[in-house]
């Protein structure tokens, strides 16, 4: 199959970016069978990182697998704020952590951490576990449950990139999110918020003061997500990227009393 008719096939079927996607294909694909497997599948929906087997972040090339979630490009700056707040040998927390691409990507930036990651799906932990260096700690459990006690006021930033789509929204997403990526990776229940509330709710206990909460959000919940933040005991404020369509609540712990 010619590069042009890639693209062709591609564009009709609802790719925007096809003249990228049929590059990327035409240089994965080992034979013409190959191309073709991978055209029906991309056409029917599944998400091109998954096809590809990964998934670029940063910089960086993210392991994905199917039914992992794909990290987005707009997550990137959650770690651009996160970053600044990361000295060399900190406590890094990602919960989450699907494919493990904040915590990579830290890492990347940063070089020499403690890095632990947290995800309730098994082939998401094993998708962090080959994203991440060997010294990096990877649970799974759910959200704070599989971290060890002595992280009790010990971690420097914790980063959450929570399901934040609201359940009567899911329905409304692209085809390849809503039918390739597990619900529990796009539901945030009811307004959108429910995990955001739980990992806000326990954060004190595992910052340090002066520690960092960072948690990816949309633009129309930033004020409230804010203001779980500061029920929660945390100085928040929002960050946003227009071109990246990105937003993000940053909560810090301000002292050993707070």
């Amino acid at each position: 199959m010619d590069h042009q008719r890639t693209v062709d096939r591609l564009r009709a079927a609802g790719c925007v970016f096809a003249e990228d996607e049929a590059r990327l294909l035409h240089d994965h694909a080992q034979t013409s069978a190959d191309l073709e497997s991978m055209m029906d599948r991309r056409m029917a929906g599944e998400p091109l990182e998954q096809i590809l087997g990964w998934a670029e972040f940063r910089g960086l090339r993210i392991a994905v697998e199917p039914g992992v979630f794909v990290p987005r490009r707009r997550t990137e700056f959650l770690v651009d704020q996160a970053v600044p707040l990361v000295r060399p040998g900190a406590v890094v927390v990602d919960l989450c952590c699907g494919s493990g691409a904040i915590g990579a990507a830290i890492v990347d930036a940063v070089g020499d951490l403690d890095l632990y990651a947290v995800d309730v799906d098994p082939v998401a932990v094993r998708c962090a576990r080959r994203n991440l260096p060997e010294t990096a700690h990877v649970y799974q459990g759910d959200l704070y449950a599989p971290l060890p006690a002595v992280l009790n006021h010990r971690v420097d930033v914790l980063t959450a990139n929570v399901p934040y789509v609201p359940s009567d929204e899911i329905a409304t997403m692209p085809p390849e999110a809503r039918d390739h990526e597990p619900r529990f990776t796009l539901d945030g229940g009811a307004d959108g918020l429910d995990l955001l509330r739980r990992v806000a709710a326990d954060a004190q206990g595992w910052l340090m003061p002066g520690g960092h909460l960072l948690i990816e959000t949309s633009e129309e919940q930033a004020e409230d997500a804010a203001g779980v933040f500061a029920r929660h005991g945390l100085t928040p404020w929002v960050v946003s990227d227009e071109e990246r369509g990105s937003t993000v609540v940053i909560g810090r712990r301000e002292s050993a009393s707070t």
